[in-house]
C-alpha cells in the first residue's frame, strides 16, 4: 500500500515548498473525507499571505493525513497566513470528530494499514513484536516537498525513534 508521493502531490510546486502535516486519530468516513476534501480546496483556493494570493495545495492521504503545501517562490506564508491554515484544521476537527492536534499519537504501516500507537506505548509495540526496526513509521515532522516524499516514511531503525526505544 505504499503510494508514490510524488504521484499524489503537485509536479509544479518547487521542491523546497514548506509542508504541514497534521495527522488525524482515525481514518475519515468517506462522506468526511468528500466534506474535508472541499474545505482544503476552499481554504487553497483563498489562502492569502498579506494580501497576496498563496499558491497553495491541501489532500488527504491514506485517509488519515490531512497535508497542506505551500510554495513560498512567489509569496512568502507569514504569521497569519499560517494561523489561517490552522483555523482550516480546526473546522475539520469541528466538522468530523476527529482529533488532529494529537502529537502524542504516532502512526506506523503496518500490514498495509495505518495504525496510531500513542508514543508511551512504542516501546511495549516494539518488545512485544508489534512493531518492528523496519516497520515504517509517519515522521510527520517533515517541512518540505522533497523531505516529505523522500523521509515521511521512514523505518522505526531510521528515525528518531530508534534512539529512544533501539537498544
Amino acid at each position: 500500500m505504499i503510494v508514490d508521493l510524488a504521484t499524489l502531490l503537485p509536479e509544479n510546486f518547487h521542491p523546497l515548498s514548506k509542508v504541514w502535516i497534521y495527522q488525524s486519530n482515525r481514518i475519515f468516513a468517506m462522506g468526511e473525507l468528500f466534506q474535508v476534501e472541499e474545505l482544503l480546496e476552499q481554504f487553497t483556493e483563498n489562502w492569502k499571505s498579506h494580501g497576496a494570493p498563496v499558491k497553495g495545495f491541501g489532500t488527504i492521504i491514506y485517509g488519515q493525513f490531512v497535508i497542506l503545501m505551500a510554495d513560498e517562490s512567489q509569496t512568502g506564508v507569514g504569521g497569519c497566513s499560517t494561523d489561517s491554515s490552522v483555523h482550516v484544521i480546526k473546522a475539520i476537527e469541528k466538522l468530523t470528530g476527529v482529533q488532529m492536534f494529537n502529537r502524542e499519537l504516532l502512526a506506523f504501516l503496518v500490514k498495509d494499514r495505518v495504525q496510531t500507537i500513542p508514543l508511551n506505548q512504542v516501546g511495549y509495540a516494539l518488545e512485544n513484536g508489534l512493531l518492528q526496526k523496519d516497520t515504517l513509521y509517519f515522521n510527520n515532522l517533515v517541512s518540505n516537498k522533497t523531505a516529505m516524499e523522500k523521509d515521511w516514511l521512514q523505518p522505526i531503525g531510521e528515525s528518531w525513534l530508534a534512539k529512544k526505544f533501539i537498544q
